[in-house]
């Protein structure tokens, strides 16, 4: 009987487990005025992006992160201000909420993580061949 209460708890009751995730997530602190912003829509353009952020404080640099062949935004972008505080109020402010139509979500943005060096073109692939990739296919 036990365990049918604790199963129907789960599946009827607002799941405690879940709030104390997102109060963790929302209440971690930032420790950079730079936020990450996702979910924007395709057609967001730099100017909208600063402009529903700008309520919250002086930014720095607001900019949706394109891509390079098309010129279409990816989805996401980031806004920087001048100081934590403000970074926090703009967190707490917009994150969840509708911009354009769409579900944005703010998170701290994290430092760019290193890539990997090129491969230098005397390596050999998986199957043993040598690759020279400034030569082409000749026919």
């Amino acid at each position: 009987m036990a365990f049918v209460s604790r199963f129907r708890r789960v599946f009827t009751g607002p799941s405690r487990l879940c709030s104390q995730f997102a109060l963790i997530r929302l209440n971690s602190t930032l420790t950079s005025p730079k936020l990450f912003i996702s979910g924007l829509s395709r057609e967001t353009t730099d100017e909208q992006f600063k402009e529903a952020f700008n309520p919250f404080g002086r930014i720095v640099e607001a900019k949706v992160i394109r891509d390079r062949a098309t010129g279409r935004s990816k989805g996401f972008g980031f806004v920087t201000y001048t100081s934590i505080e403000e970074a926090e109020k703009a967190r707490e402010e917009m994150n969840a909420k509708f911009l354009q139509g769409w579900v944005i979500f703010v998170d701290p943005a994290k430092p760019r993580e290193p890539r990997p060096s090129p491969r230098s073109e005397s390596e050999f692939s998986v199957t043993g061949f040598r690759t020279n990739k400034t030569v082409g296919w000749s026919g």
